[in-house]
């Protein structure tokens, strides 16, 4: 079993509020407690707009400091005496919370971890330390939350971005229909080369009226919606008849509280899902993870990076992401 260090670094906050509160701390390494445990040290980590909602306090943070990142990759560096499924020098990615640190503990039997290959690059590394949580929420999303077939009218909101970006794509990859919605120029034309047969820009033109003319009046079967409080009202107005609406993001706010006798008029369908609540056995993460890592090995899941930030620098990675500036994926890179 390796040695870990007494201390490491980390990214958090111990109050809540804005960009300023986010920290670089040195704190307690996570040692080995359990004879299950194991510890990776990490590479990378995925930068997502749900750390920014424990940050404002729109979710609940039961620990102090709060240590951000959801999603890592790195090398497994120590193993408790009675684990058999990792050994040390495997390389991982994982989805988990606490992962903008050095290390991270994770027990054995910890269902969100995936193994990757012996030979693993750095570009493997930084690919999959990012693109477990958006990746597979798109993949969960088109498939449970709404199951999107062939010729199906979809529409995506912030389409350029890291979930909309891989939404669009696999929803074309399956025949549907995809009307990408965007706030520029640039970031529509991003969409159209990932699939998009349609394209909205939500700040130029009518959201509602160009779907309608698009879809001859009917309307779309889903709407994937990651905005929130601003685009709800369109996002409902645009469904057809028995269409879903997914919401599942707050990047302008959240959703006011909704009267659910408004689904009635079109039998409307109505979600707010999680990734976690579609992974949860071991079965379902082995069956999309399994899929993502074909999409990902074999070119058809285009999955952009667009910048890599130093862990010191994370408060300016959420002023990128938040500002709604960037297209594709931001990663942290953690310090050796």
């Amino acid at each position: 079993m390796s040695t870990i260090p007494k201390t490491h670094l980390v990214s958090g906050f111990e109050t809540t509020g804005s960009y300023d509160v986010i920290k670089t701390l040195e704190v307690e390494t996570p040692q080995i407690t359990s004879p299950t445990d194991i510890i990776i040290k990490n590479k990378y980590a995925g930068v997502n707009f749900i750390d920014g909602y424990f940050r404002m306090g729109v979710y609940p943070s039961a620990n102090k400091p709060h240590i951000f990142g959801r999603e890592g990759s790195g090398v497994v560096t120590a193993v408790g005496d009675a684990v058999t499924k990792y050994k040390v020098g495997d390389n991982v990615a994982y989805m988990s919370p606490n992962a903008f640190a050095q290390h991270v503990k994770l027990p054995e039997d910890y269902i969100q971890i995936l193994k990757l290959k012996n030979e693993a690059s750095e570009s493997d590394f930084k690919i999959y330390g990012g693109a477990l949580l958006q990746s597979l929420t798109a993949l969960t999303f088109i498939t449970e939350a709404h199951e999107v077939k062939k010729d199906e009218f979809i529409l995506v909101w912030a389409a350029a971005g890291g979930v909309g970006s891989i939404l669009v794509q696999l929803a074309s990859q399956r025949g549907a229909k995809v009307i990408a919605i965007a706030s520029t120029t640039d970031k529509l034309e991003k969409a159209k080369e990932l699939g998009a047969e349609y394209v909205i820009n939500y700040k130029t033109e009518d959201v509602v009226a160009r779907v309608k003319d698009i879809t001859g009046g009917k309307g779309v079967a889903a709407s994937f919606n990651s905005v929130g409080k601003s685009s709800f009202e369109s996002s409902f107005e645009s469904l057809a008849r028995k269409g879903t609406l997914v919401s599942f993001g707050n990047a302008s706010g959240v959703v006011p509280p909704f009267a659910i006798n408004r689904l009635s008029a079109k039998n409307i369908t109505l979600l707010r899902p999680q990734v976690f609540g579609y992974i949860t056995e071991e079965s379902e993460w082995k069956h999309y993870s399994t899929i993502l890592r074909e999409e990902l090995d074999s070119g058809k899941l285009k999955f952009e990076i667009s910048k890599v930030y130093p862990l010191k620098d994370y408060s300016q990675a959420a002023k990128d992401l938040e500002s709604g500036a960037t297209t594709g994926k931001l990663v942290i890179e953690i310090p050796q």
